[in-house]
């Protein structure tokens, strides 16, 4: 059995029902579920007697410690994480509360855990901790991508917290010998992405005829991760990753968000064609209504870094994974699967959700 955290997030939740897809090794899923939380994601492990769900926070460590007792999982996969640039740069506390200190007090359940197994169970005991490319900072134009070794430059609260959660990751291996692996992954994109983030904001606004914001003059640049991948990649790390190691994950697939705003356009106008006079209007190079008439430049986000990539040679090198889809093809199934559960959509697009939505924009209008 393996305990994952923060397991009803978007790529939670993903890690959780490909393993189920693939492994009969039960799981437990800890998750607080707040906002971004979202327990419709595992729906389809409802009735599965090898998903446990349990409501609970990685900083609460009594809790924490009862589930490693009571199921004894071989290892933790910790995504829980407050991930959302805009939402630190608005409120950075919860970023802090969590992303930190929260995993200080994992950390110290899961060593006090490890350190009372039998030497077999502790040998063969892993603690695998999700991380991202934001905390190396950002890149100009022609530098290169982000290896292992670049050394961390945070330039968010966001991306702040969690590197300071990777330095704690790190510390607990070469202080107490907790045997621990460390992913930091590009941008991942994919089904149950909750639509604050660029690509399923792009769909859930077009499809309701609302105006597509794009920051600045939109020519920053990320290396983009089908979430899929990013599991499949999870999943090699837990299985043949070097203790201690950090595995840098990424797609291959450096795009600028305006190329990703046109290709998530081009996408739409296909599958889900304007009706002639129904809104957006035409451009002046679409004679025919396009979703691309409703793009719209708003203010940048403070210190918004201009570029990420990784190199991702050594996972490919170590262990031998590299990404199985290309842009256009996780794209594609992306924009596909929102296109077929708008019933989701609809669920998540609550009160809340708008708010934050209205805060976040309004300032850049």
């Amino acid at each position: 059995m393996i305990l994952v955290t923060g397991s009803a997030g978007f790529i939670g939740a993903n890690f959780v029902l490909d393993w189920c897809a693939q492994q009969d090794e039960a799981v437990v899923s800890l998750d607080k579920l707040t906002y971004a939380g979202n327990l419709e994601n595992l729906a389809s492990l409802k009735d599965d007697p090898r998903h446990i769900f349990v409501q609970g926070d990685i900083g609460d460590a009594e809790l924490v410690a009862r589930l490693l007792a009571q199921y004894r999982p071989r290892a933790v996969v910790n995504f829980a994480a407050e991930s959302h640039v805009d939402r630190s740069i608005h409120g950075p506390e919860d970023f802090i509360q969590t992303n930190i200190v929260g995993t200080f007090h994992l950390l110290e359940a899961v060593r006090a855990y490890w350190s009372a197994l039998a030497d077999s169970e502790r040998t063969d005991f892993r603690f695998l901790h999700v991380s991202t490319d934001e905390v190396y900072g950002s890149l100009a134009k022609d530098e290169p991508a982000f290896s292992e070794t670049h050394r961390y430059e945070p330039n968010s609260p966001y991306s702040a917290s969690k590197a300071a959660s990777d330095h704690l990751v790190r510390a607990y291996h070469h202080t107490y010998g907790l045997p621990v692996l460390t992913t930091n992954c590009s941008n991942n994109y994919g089904p149950y992405h909750f639509p604050e983030k660029l690509i399923p904001l792009l769909i859930v606004n077009a499809l309701a005829g609302k105006n597509l914001p794009v920051y600045g003059d939109g020519q920053q640049i990320r290396d983009w991760l089908y979430v899929k991948d990013h599991c499949s990649a999870i999943r090699c790390v837990l299985e043949k990753g070097r203790l201690g190691e950090v595995y840098n994950v990424g797609g291959w697939n450096e795009k600028a968000n305006l190329d990703i705003v046109h290709i998530v356009c081009d996408l739409l106008d296909e599958l889900r064609p304007l009706p002639p006079g129904d809104l957006p209007l035409t451009t002046p190079h679409s004679p025919v209504p396009t979703y691309r008439s409703l793009i719209t430049f708003v203010a940048d986000r403070p210190g918004h870094d201009r570029r990420y990539a990784i190199d991702a040679r050594k996972i490919e090198r170590e262990l031998g994974w590299k990404p199985a889809e290309t842009f256009e093809t996780g794209i594609r199934k992306t924009v596909q699967w929102y296109l077929d559960n708008q019933d989701w959509v609809n669920n998540v697009l609550s009160g809340h959700y708008r708010q934050w939505v209205e805060k976040n924009y309004a300032e850049r209008a």
